[in-house]
């Protein structure tokens, strides 16, 4: 199957580096932050990438599946929260997500339909199925 998009971002030096696409329209230094034991800088770290990413991405599913049902909206707002876990499984670590959507222009139970159709459409919920501990609300 031929890839719609695709894209390739490399890292170096790990939490304490750097990530950039071969393009290097992409460039950001990556630190561990303070609550890992990290010092204090503007570097990103995975966990910020990885929300911003999938905050995106539902955001856009969302808008997706509101234009697919003819549904007008003021505007909708997605926020992700990543969390590192303890993972007793294996005594290190896991990710966590917690999903926030606000649709302005939309009562609660409609908005509630299209989240949920947007959380089962979304390429980031499908890759982390089963496996990322996800909670959905809207507010």
């Amino acid at each position: 199957m031929k890839a719609l998009y695709e894209t390739t971002v490399v890292n170096t030096g790990g939490r304490t580096g750097e990530v950039h696409s071969l393009d290097n329209i992409f460039n950001l230094d990556v630190a561990t932050p303070p609550a890992l034991g990290g010092e204090a800088t503007t570097a990103t770290n995975p966990e910020q990438l990885f929300a911003a990413g999938y905050s995106a991405c539902f955001n856009s599913a969302l808008e997706f599946m509101l234009k697919k049902h003819n549904v007008e909206i003021k505007s909708s707002e997605v926020k992700a929260t990543v969390q590192l876990l303890p993972d007793k499984a294996d005594q290190g670590v896991k990710i966590g997500v917690a999903l926030e959507a606000h649709i302005e222009g939309l009562d609660l139970e409609t908005a509630k339909k299209y989240v949920d159709l947007a959380h089962s459409y979304c390429p980031y919920s499908k890759a982390i199925s089963g496996n990322v501990d996800v909670t959905v609300e809207v507010v």
